[in-house]
């Protein structure tokens, strides 16, 4: 089958610090590769990839230290060199929301659209309903609560290559948090949490601009002189592992309602468990008292953090092979590929949890 994948421009394909949805495409796109697809990847030119690669930008967009830089322009100009080369592909995969859709109506029968964000906002209804040609991907159940009556093909959850992570069998005793400093992900539950257990919690999290005075003003007074908080910053994939792996347990204190949540299965690689709060699509990700701990308040989430070391880390590993691998997540959209009609190669296999 001949694949197209087009995410955005934002981080590096695959991103070299913080970034889930072009990290999800690149294992996504070489794990098609593996299964014996020809497969396109359009990126900037640091995109580390087993398909062909396409640049469309020297670089990508949130590390690019030009001053003056356009997003719109730059997804624009990638959109137009897809359309120009769209009879080369069986299926042109988008990831970059609804941008696309204007430029491809002629078309939409041979695409998918995985939409990676949240769907609860004002002007999302009026687009999706414009053009219902599209096939939609939501990446969790949940995500599609706002727009239940939109195009969805399928869900299908997000997958990581598991030869990157490494398994932990044993913890070295302290609690992580691993994601960015926002309200929303709530990092100072994190610490209220390790706070009363009397835990270690190490924080590795990138602050983005927008969240900088809600970094000043409401976490570094919780964590700035505090012996059981350490704060790492911003980390890559070559240090997650370690990261992870050497904690009891990782909490997802968020509070929204998360898309998917892709430290969650990281975090799962590595044989840790996790302990999430009931919101978006934790409760389809995590495997209460096999994987982690789905939790509904602050009380159970230190109750929760407390008896993590129960779990058997081995299972936690084992189910995220079994669920969250590359190679899952690429043969369910295989399977979607399928539905439009694509020619799959002879013997392969493929599944879609539609």
């Amino acid at each position: 089958m001949r694949v197209a994948q087009v995410p955005p421009l934002y981080e590096a394909v695959p991103p070299r610090f913080y970034g889930g949805t072009e990290r999800v495409v690149s294992h996504l796109t070489d794990a098609l590769v593996e299964l014996g697809h020809d497969v396109t990847l359009f990126a900037s030119a640091e995109a580390r990839t087993k398909a062909t690669l396409v640049t469309v930008r020297d670089q990508a967009i949130r590390l690019d230290p030009a001053p003056l830089k356009s997003d719109l322009a730059a997804h624009m100009s990638m959109l137009s060199e897809v359309r120009r080369r769209a009879d080369e592909f069986d299926v042109i995969h988008f990831h970059t929301d609804m941008i696309h859709f204007p430029f491809f109506e002629d078309m939409a029968g041979k695409t998918i659209t995985t939409l990676h964000g949240r769907l609860d906002l004002k002007d999302l209804r009026g687009v999706y309903d414009r053009w219902p040609q599209y096939p939609l991907v939501s990446i969790s159940d949940d995500q599609r609560r706002p727009l239940a009556s939109a195009s969805w093909a399928g869900t299908v959850h997000h997958g990581m290559a598991t030869e990157i992570y490494e398994f932990h069998a044993q913890s070295k005793g302290y609690l992580a948090f691993l994601g960015r400093i926002s309200p929303e992900k709530r990092p100072d539950r994190a610490i209220a949490i390790a706070k009363r257990l009397g835990r270690k919690l190490k924080i590795a999290a990138k602050v983005d601009p927008a969240d900088q005075r809600y970094f000043q003003d409401k976490i570094e007074p919780m964590i700035l002189g505090d012996p059981l908080i350490e704060f790492i910053g911003e980390i890559g994939d070559h240090q997650k592992s370690e990261f992870l792996g050497g904690a009891d347990a990782l909490l997802f204190p968020i509070d929204w309602p998360e898309p998917f949540g892709l430290v969650m299965i990281e975090a799962m690689a590595c044989g840790t468990p996790v302990v999430a709060y009931a919101c978006g699509s934790a409760p389809e990700v995590i495997e209460d008292g096999v994987t982690g701990f789905i939790v509904r308040n602050d009380e159970e989430a230190v109750e929760a953090a407390g008896r993590a070391g129960m779990l058997d880390r081995r299972q936690v590993r084992r189910q995220f092979e079994l669920r969250y691998s590359a190679t899952t997540m690429a043969r369910r959209y295989l399977g979607l590929y399928a539905r439009l009609g694509a020619p799959l190669g002879q013997g392969c296999a493929f599944s879609a949890n539609a």
